[in-house]
């Protein structure tokens, strides 16, 4: 299943969700969003759901809901702003910038709590062209 990375470059790539147990799949995902990431955190950005229509209701399907995953001490980091994170975490109403690179991935309910994974098929091509879109739009201001 494929998850979307956005860069401070506003550079759009498709990745598949890592393999391996919760802690190697961890590792990965952090490796993806930068070499200083250690940690993850998830954020659930309003503009994902109400600008560009991603679904934000966790359920036992997988990858039918979506979530931004960044560098939990990304500002600790010195990292440049992910300007198209930014615009989906609405940091021009708080102030508060998304930096470094973000990952765009799937959530699936288990009885254990919520996975991460992949997102649908259906999520990817509803949200891809608008991702690419907006860092399109990103790069040309």
């Amino acid at each position: 299943m494929k998850i979307i990375k956005i860069t401070t470059d506003n550079e759009v790539s498709v990745h598949e969700l890592p393999e391996g147990n919760y802690s190697e799949q961890n590792e990965v995902l952090a490796d993806l969003i930068g070499p200083k990431c250690r940690l993850c955190e998830h954020v659930m950005p309003n503009r994902l759901y109400k600008e560009l229509g991603g679904p934000n209701k966790v359920g036992n399907i997988k990858g039918n809901c979506v979530s931004m995953l960044i560098d939990e001490d990304g500002l600790h980091h010195d990292l440049d702003v992910n300007y198209v994170g930014s615009f989906l975490y609405e940091t021009d109403k708080h102030g508060n910038p998304i930096v470094g690179d973000i990952l765009i991935v799937g959530e699936v309910w288990t009885g254990d709590g919520i996975d991460f994974c992949g997102m649908s098929e259906q999520q990817f091509n509803l949200l891809y062209p608008k991702l690419e879109e907006l860092t399109k739009k990103v790069r040309e201001m």
